[in-house]
Formats: C-alpha cells, sequence, structure tokens
C-alpha cells in the first residue's frame, strides 16, 4: 500500500539497497525508511553491493563513500557504466564536507549526495523524490520495450529474416565497442539493432514476403519503412538516440542511399554503423533470392563498398578486424542468444 509522508504527500514502496561497512549505520536506514513502506536490504561493501545488484536490481541506492576496498566513489563509477545497472538512482552519503568530495561523487555519476549526520526528513523526502523519476524512466523503457517487441513479431512473418534483428544488434554493438565508443552509444546500437526495420509493418505481406526480384515500384514502397520507423518512434524519449538509426540506416556515403539521400558527415555515426551491420548480416543469411556467403566473403564485400563511396572505411576496417579476431558468434549461435 502507498505511504503518506510527513508532508502528507502519498509515497509508493520501492526496493533499497544501503551500503555502509558500519552495521549500525545500515539499521539505522533500514528503520526509518521502512516506516514508508519500503523493501530495505544492507551490504557492507561496495563488492557486496555489486553482487546484490546485479542478481536483483533494487530501485535505489543509499551508499556510503568511506569504505574499505572498493569505496563509494569507486563503486558508483561502476553501477553507471553498467548498461542494466546505470539508471539505477544512487545516493552518496559522505562525512566529507568539502566541496572536492561533492565534486568527485558528481563525476562519478551519482545522483544525489547527502552530508552526514543526515537530516531523517530530508532523506525520506530525497528518497520519495527519487523513486518518483525512477518510475517515470521505467515507464519510458517499457515503452520502448514493447516497440522491440513489436520489432520481433514483425520479423518472425518471415522465417528467412528471423534472428536478423538480434545479430545486427549483436554485430553493432561489437562494433561500437571496437571503437571504443561510450555506454550510451552502446545501448542504442542494441535497441537500435532490434527496432531498425520496425517500420516494416506499414508494408503489405504481399510486398515483404515475395519470393522474387521487385518491381521498382514495389522497391520503392519497401523503402518507406525507414520513414514509417520513424514516425512510430515520435514522441518516445527513451529512443531519442535511436530514431535517426532507424531513418537512416540504408543512407551512403555518396548520397545514394535512402530515404533522405544523406552524404558523409550529414549521416549520423550510429546509422551508419547499424546500416554496416545489417549489410553484413543480410550477406551471410540466406534469402529466397541468395545464398548465404562466409563471414570472410561478406566482410570482402563491405571493402568493396567502401571502394564504391558507401561505407567510411575506418568503420569497416574496423568491423573486419572483428571478424578476422573471430568476435562474432556464428550464425545459428547468433541466432538462439536471449533478448535483452
Amino acid at each position: 500500500m502507498p505511504a503518506e509522508s510527513d508532508t502528507g504527500a502519498v509515497s509508493l514502496p520501492g526496493r533499497i539497497l544501503v551500503v555502509d561497512d558500519h552495521e549500525e549505520n545500515v539499521a539505522l536506514i533500514i528503520r526509518l525508511l521502512s516506516r514508508d513502506g519500503h523493501v530495505v536490504e544492507g551490504a557492507s561493501t561496495g563488492e557486496e553491493a555489486l553482487r546484490q545488484i546485479h542478481s536483483k536490481p533494487p530501485d535505489l541506492v543509499l551508499l556510503d563513500v568511506m569504505m574499505p576496498g572498493m569505496d563509494g566513489f569507486a563503486t558508483c563509477r561502476e553501477l553507471k557504466r553498467g548498461l542494466v545497472t546505470r539508471l539505477i538512482p544512487v545516493v552518496l552519503i559522505t562525512g566529507l564536507n568539502d566541496s572536492a568530495a561533492r565534486i568527485q561523487g558528481i563525476e562519478a555519476g551519482a545522483d544525489d549526495l547527502l552530508t552526514k549526520p543526515f537530516d531523517p526528513p530530508e532523506l525520506r523526502a530525497r528518497v520519495q523524490s527519487l523513486l518518483r523519476n525512477k518510475r517515470l524512466t521505467d515507464d519510458l523503457d517499457s515503452a520502448a520495450s514493447v516497440m522491440v517487441s513489436l520489432a520481433l513479431t514483425i520479423e518472425a512473418r518471415d522465417a528467412y529474416t528471423n534472428g536478423h534483428c538480434h545479430r545486427v544488434a549483436t554485430y553493432a554493438a561489437a562494433l561500437g565497442r571496437g571503437l571504443e565508443l561510450d555506454a550510451d552509444d552502446i545501448g542504442a546500437l542494441e535497441r537500435g539493432g532490434f527496432i531498425h526495420d520496425i517500420g516494416k509493418i506499414g508494408i503489405a505481406d504481399a510486398i515483404l514476403l515475395k519470393p522474387g526480384g521487385l518491381t521498382p515500384d514495389e522497391l520503392a514502397i519497401v523503402k518507406r519503412h525507414t520513414v514509417i520507423g520513424d514516425q512510430l518512434c515520435t514522441g518516445l524519449r527513451s529512443l531519442t538516440r535511436v530514431r535517426p538509426i532507424v531513418r537512416h540506416h540504408h543512407e551512403r556515403c555518396d548520397g545514394s542511399g535512402y530515404p533522405d539521400a544523406l552524404a558523409g558527415d550529414a549521416i549520423p555515426l550510429l546509422a551508419q554503423i547499424i546500416g554496416i551491420a545489417d549489410t553484413f548480416d543480410a550477406a551471410t543469411t540466406e534469402r529466397p533470392y541468395k545464398e548465404a556467403v562466409s563471414f570472410e566473403e561478406a566482410a570482402r564485400q563491405l571493402g568493396q563498398e567502401v571502394a564504391r563511396g558507401w561505407r567510411l572505411a575506418r568503420l569497416v576496417d574496423t568491423f573486419n578486424r572483428l571478424v578476422s579476431a573471430n568476435q562474432f558468434p556464428p550464425v545459428e549461435q547468433a541466432n538462439q542468444m536471449s533478448r535483452p
């Protein structure tokens, strides 16, 4: 049941992890926040906290700074680097009452900071505020997850392309890591890989599943899937970074792509990465109109597209190095990987 705070505001309970090497501090905060209906658990080290969080992510982490081993700053940085954990709000609680400590906490990615000894009503109010924001974030993420499920449903209509989205996400994220992109970009590539073709929901099966070649008119209709997909993502803030991928993954560096004939650096980097992964997977999987080729042959074909001016050389070179180093699972294995 929702609990009523001292100010009369109603707050929904959440799961909270308190991390402090002093048991009495953990017990105090557990007693304080349990009164508001929250489920509160404790951990005594940063390492223990990370294990608990990865096993069962909480809605909020209250993290002491001064701990033996992995301190609060390091633990916070580790959480904010993780794709699964980076959106969990973290409050650093510190006895270091100086600006340098606060700056270090902000740089570590903390969502809030409290100085010891903290004021109990202030702690409860900040917890309530951060949990409210976390629920809004979860709602946005849920909307994006629905889009991913829809994209996979669309893909499953065609036995030849089933698994394509998952493989594109796998290849694109690997290339992003090879380029040393940040966690936000890697996350956008993974999500973009899954929904890049979501606009095909607006293409008739008679065209989309046609076993032979397409007429010019039919091809023009298929090309509309990029614009349809972009429109479907409109209004979903959690897909802001993904929309350019959906719209522009068929652009080419020489301006011969679609839908906007962008050229060179005007094509978003993440869209270019998805385009490479998309082309690679199309080449290495069987379709009604062609046989599958080996990874090595698909890499060679990408090199030819660089020569034609379609692809950026540094992206394809990095991708092909990953292929040569066997950094990608075989197609069959990628097909069986679990969904995010």
